[in-house]
C-alpha cells in the first residue's frame, strides 16, 4: 500500500500534530510504502517571515527524525525540493472548477477566524491534490477536518482521467477513529493557526505553562467534577492507559481536588512521554548538516518518481511535444 502524508512547517509542532498524524506515520513505515514530506509551500499560506519559515522547516524535520521517522524505511523530504509538484499544481488548476474550491470548509473556517484571505489559501486544495496525485498515493491518513480535501482530490483526478485516460490513482482516505480531533487548550481543535497548542518539544517551564492555560469550568475544589467533556481529561486520554484513566476518573468523581491538580498530573505525563526523544532531538539540532543530507536523500527518491509521472502528464495534456 502506497501511503502519503505531509505536515506544514508553520509554527512549532504540537501534540495535535503528533497524535493526529506523526505517530501514525512512524508506525506505518514498518509495514507499508510510506512517503512523508514537510509542506513548506503550504506554510506560505499563513507564514510570510522567511527567517521563521526556515527555522520552522528545519525544526519540523528534526522533530520527525527525533520521534522516529526512518529515512531508510520511508521517503522523507522537503516539499519545495521537488519542483514538479508546482508544475502539476498549475495543470490541475485547469481542471478544478471554481465552485469546488468555493465549497471548501477549511478556507471558510480559517478566514472566519481572521486569517487573511489570499489565492494560496483559496487554492490550497489544488496543491494538496498535486502532492497526492504526483506520487500515485493510494491512501492518505487525515484528520476529520481534512476529509473534504481528499474528496476534492478525487474529484479533480476523476475529471482529469475522464478526459485523458487512467493517469492518476484515485486515492482513499483513512481516519483514526480514536484520534479524530485533538482538543486545544481552549477546547477547540488544536491548531497552530488558533494559538491553542501544547508543544511536543519545549522547555519544562513552557510545557507546564501551556498545560496550566487549559480552559476549565468553575466547579469548586471540594465538589465532584464531570470528566466527560473536560479539556484536561480529553487531552489526558492521549497519554494515559486504561487503568490510569480510571484512576483519574475516580479523582474527578470524588471531589476534594481542583482542576489545577489534574493539570499537574497531565503536565508530568506529557513531559515523561516525550523524554526518550529529547536526546535524539539534541543530537540533530547539533548536526543540522546531517538533517539536510537526510532530506536531500529523500528528495532524490521523491524526485525520481515525480519526474517519471510528470512526463506522462505533460504528454497527455500536450505540453511535451
Amino acid at each position: 500500500m502506497r501511503i502519503l502524508s505531509g505536515i506544514q512547517s508553520s509554527g512549532i509542532l504540537h501534540i495535535g500534530n503528533y497524535f493526529g498524524m506523526m505517530k501514525r506515520m512512524i508506525e506505518l513505515q514498518e509495514r507499508e510504502e510510506l512517503s512523508v514530506f514537510i509542506a513548506n509551500y503550504h506554510a506560505l499560506t499563513s507564514l510570510k517571515d522567511p527567517k521563521i519559515l526556515k527555522k520552522d522547516t528545519l525544526d519540523a524535520a528534526v522533530t520527525f527524525l527525533s520521534l522516529g521517522i526512518d529515512p531508510e524505511k520511508s521517503t522523507f523530504w522537503l516539499q519545495s525540493d521537488v519542483k514538479e509538484v508546482l508544475e502539476l499544481y498549475w495543470i490541475l488548476s485547469s481542471f478544478t472548477p471554481m465552485g469546488l474550491l468555493e465549497r471548501a470548509h477549511s478556507y471558510k473556517d480559517k478566514t472566519a477566524k481572521g486569517i487573511p484571505a489570499n489565492h494560496s489559501l483559496f487554492s490550497y486544495p489544488v496543491l494538496m491534490a498535486a502532492d497526492i496525485l504526483l506520487y500515485d498515493a493510494q491512501l492518505v491518513p487525515v484528520g476529520k477536518d481534512q476529509i473534504q480535501h481528499i474528496e476534492m482530490t478525487r474529484d479533480i483526478a476523476i475529471k482529469f482521467n475522464n478526459q485523458f485516460g487512467e493517469v492518476f490513482t484515485i486515492p482513499n482516505f483513512s481516519v483514526d477513529e480514536n484520534v479524530q480531533k485533538v482538543v486545544g487548550i481552549d477546547g477547540e481543535k488544536m491548531s497552530k493557526s488558533y494559538g491553542n497548542t501544547i508543544d511536543i518539544f519545549s522547555t519544562k517551564k513552557n510545557t507546564f505553562k501551556q498545560v496550566g492555560k487549559i480552559k476549565t469550568d468553575s466547579t469548586p475544589l471540594e465538589e465532584p467534577k464531570e470528566f466527560e467533556g473536560c479539556n484536561v481529561y480529553e487531552i489526558s486520554k492521549l497519554f494515559m492507559n486504561e487503568n490510569e484513566l480510571l484512576e483519574l476518573e475516580e479523582r474527578y468523581k470524588n471531589g476534594g481536588e481542583g482542576y489545577g491538580h489534574f493539570k499537574v498530573t497531565l503536565r508530568d505525563k506529557i513531559w515523561d512521554y516525550f523524554e526518550p526523544h529529547r536526546k535524539k532531538r539534541e543530537y540533530y539540532l547539533k548536526n543540522t548538516d546531517e538533517v539536510k543530507d537526510i532530506l536531500d536523500f529523500g528528495a532524490n527518491k521523491a524526485r525520481t518518481k515525480a519526474q517519471e509521472k510528470m512526463e506522462i502528464i505533460k504528454s497527455k495534456v500536450g505540453i511535451a511535444i
